[in-house]
């Protein structure tokens, strides 16, 4: 079979996304090969068709349990054999494992990085023929990666020890330019095609907001969007416990994952998500890697996350089927201080020693800053996004909070200047709040202890609202007239070009919001983005649908989006095929599926018909 015979009979797909038929090919003419792709647009497609038309076995180096899992049990769903080698398998199970491998029943095997080098793994790839090598989520490479993980730089000493050297491929999600450049150098790409397709998610909206009140900003959105399925990240396993318990008095169907709880607890509650039997998730960021759950139709990080990377891919696992989805951040001043002592308390590694934990803390501290940046910029936030990655992006989207605002400029000159002259005054020793606890007027055992309340700056702008003080203290840091340093506790610097602003006085103009207004707009220009595919799907067939998938995934013990995708089913409840011609015109309905399933959910289409011509009449 050739690639488009492949991805019909197996994914049920009439052609191939941006960029994947451009990776395939450069894979199948023997290249190594880096494929940038953000969630969701289809990138385990790149490796997983070429795979299938090699002649040896294709290993897919994963970094998590879950992951493996979830794509090998979506391949043999769809009739491709595939195996996964990690700590979950008993060593009988490994043993067994690698003698079907050596029988060739497996064309695809997904492996642990930390199993590569051992002596039993490295005498089973010397007797069968290793034909790719790919590597997933493969930022974990570099240290300049958000999920960096020192087992993966041992992959380069793998490869060198093969027999012969196979094609390398490499897949990412998220990537700036020094990760690009460290994946090439620390995985020896040769002449590698690189593929960026771009970052952008066109169905998935941003919103940023600052509530007073976290918990019934969430529960309001919760109560506007029942029956979706959705993950509420926390920054702290407390943070997940209370809101899930909280939640689950009210009476939502939710459950809970981090890394305190049980591993049989982690499982279960992460399958009664995937099975959609408490469809809401309250995670720590330690949930989500490797879960294709597709119907997730919101994200909401009731904490800020500690950089652009990590919350852009959590993020993206909203909308994995193409529809419509929402990414809302809430923000409070407390998550920066979480951030800061997540970063300066690093745990993530515990290998990270020296001069290389603190190279990483430096860059940490630089990333927090640019995600706080994130949620305080008034410009368009997938611009912001965007442009953080590289990809030049139009200046509004019109589909964020942000674009869809109402804005008004307003003159923070001589507010810029008192700011500026306070952090002068102190002599460049404090961080943003002290300064404006400062101006403010505050009498805290903070500013008494230094004797601010001594400065000729202290009580200067008691006029101005806290909020607002630190809305501009956060401009000048943008706009370059402030500088805060990345020392454990960031502390503000003045720059060169605030000093020209002290002697020149040039006007500095802030964009503010219009409250009233932006809601107004907001509401009734979302109102015309339908979040779902088409005004002419069918509901009740739908819902009718889905429960059949649910029933066959509950028979099958396999996730309801393995069997279809709600793009599926609603494909189906538009087009309202009964025959397999018609069925296989369906998105993501191939061959081996429709053996499995087709005649079921063509009976129920049948069904739902007969019925709909007994009541008209």
């Amino acid at each position: 079979m050739n690639k488009e015979q492949i991805l019909k009979k197996y994914y049920g797909y009439d052609s191939f996304r941006d960029g994947q038929e451009e990776l395939i090919n450069s894979i199948l003419a023997g290249k190594d090969t880096f494929g940038i792709m953000p969630t969701g647009a289809g990138k385990s497609v790149c490796f997983q068709v070429p795979a299938l038309m090699l002649s040896g076995i294709t290993l897919v180096v994963s970094p998590l349990i879950s992951l493996m899992k979830d794509q090998v049990g979506t391949l043999n769903q769809m009739g491709v054999h595939a195996a996964y080698l990690n700590s979950s398998l008993t060593a009988n199970q490994y043993r067994l494992a690698l003698s079907y491998a050596k029988e060739g029943r497996y064309k695809i095997i997904y492996v642990a990085p930390e199993r590569l080098l051992t002596e039993e793994f490295l005498e089973f790839v010397r007797d069968v023929e290793i034909s790719m090598l790919s590597i997933d989520e493969v930022h974990c490479v570099s240290q300049w990666g958000q999920d960096f993980r020192p087992s993966y730089l041992k992959i380069i000493d793998f490869v060198n020890q093969l027999p012969v050297r196979p094609i390398v491929s490499a897949f990412t999600a998220t990537a700036t330019k020094e990760v690009k450049e460290d994946v090439i150098r620390l995985l020896g790409l040769q002449r590698a095609t690189v593929v960026t397709t771009g970052f952008d998610r066109k169905n998935l909206y941003f919103a940023v907001k600052s509530p007073k009140d976290k918990y019934a900003e969430l529960v309001s959105y919760l109560k506007e969007h029942q029956n979706m399925s959705g993950v509420i990240y926390c920054a702290t396993r407390k943070a997940v416990e209370e809101v899930a318990q909280r939640l689950e008095i009210e009476g939502y169907p939710v459950t809970r994952y981090h890394a305190g709880l049980s591993d049989v607890e982690r499982h279960q509650n992460q399958d009664d998500f995937i099975y959609d039997v408490k469809p809401i998730m309250v995670a720590t960021n330690a949930f989500g890697m490797g879960i294709d759950k597709s119907n997730v139709r919101f994200v909401i990080h009731y904490n800020m996350p500690k950089n652009i990377e990590s919350y852009y891919q959590e993020a993206g696992r909203a909308g994995r089927d193409g529809g419509r989805a929402e990414c809302i951040l809430l923000y409070g001043g407390q998550d920066v201080i979480t951030n800061q002592l997540f970063i300066e308390n690093n745990r993530e590694n515990e290998e990270l020693t020296g001069e290389l934990l603190e190279a990483v803390k430096i860059r940490d501290r630089e990333r927090l800053k640019k995600m706080t940046f994130y949620c305080f910029t008034n410009d368009c936030l997938r611009h912001y996004i965007l442009e953080y990655f590289g990809e030049k992006a139009e200046p509004t989207c019109d589909d964020c909070s942000n674009c869809l605002s109402e804005f008004e400029i307003i003159d923070i000159t001589e507010i810029s200047i008192k700011l500026i002259q306070c952090v002068l005054e102190t002599r460049q020793r404090f961080g943003l709040m002290t300064i404006v606890d400062t101006v403010h007027g505050s009498k805290s055992a903070k500013i008494k202890q230094f004797r601010l309340d001594e400065y000729a700056c202290h009580n200067s702008l008691s006029d101005i609202t806290i909020p607002r003080l630190r809305q501009i203290m956060n401009h000048l840091v943008l706009s370059g007239y402030l500088l805060l340093t990345n020392s454990e506790y960031s502390i503000l610097k003045v720059t060169d070009k605030a000093k020209e602003l002290l002697e020149h006085r040039d006007a500095i103009e802030l964009k503010v919001s219009k409250e009233r207004e932006r809601k107004a707009k907001s509401t009734e220009t979302r109102s015309k983005k339908k979040a779902v595919y088409s005004l002419d799907t069918n509901d009740e067939l739908f819902e009718e649908l889905r429960v059949l998938r649910l029933s066959i995934a509950r028979k099958e013990k396999v996730p309801p989006y393995i069997i279809f995708g709600d793009k599926t089913l609603l494909q189906m409840s538009q087009s309202l095929p009964t025959s397999k011609e018609e069925m296989l015109e369906i998105t993501g309905v191939g061959e081996v599926k429709y053996e499995k399933y087709g005649a079921q959910f063509e009976d129920e289409i049948r069904r739902f018909q007969s019925n709909k011509k007994i009541i008209n009449s």
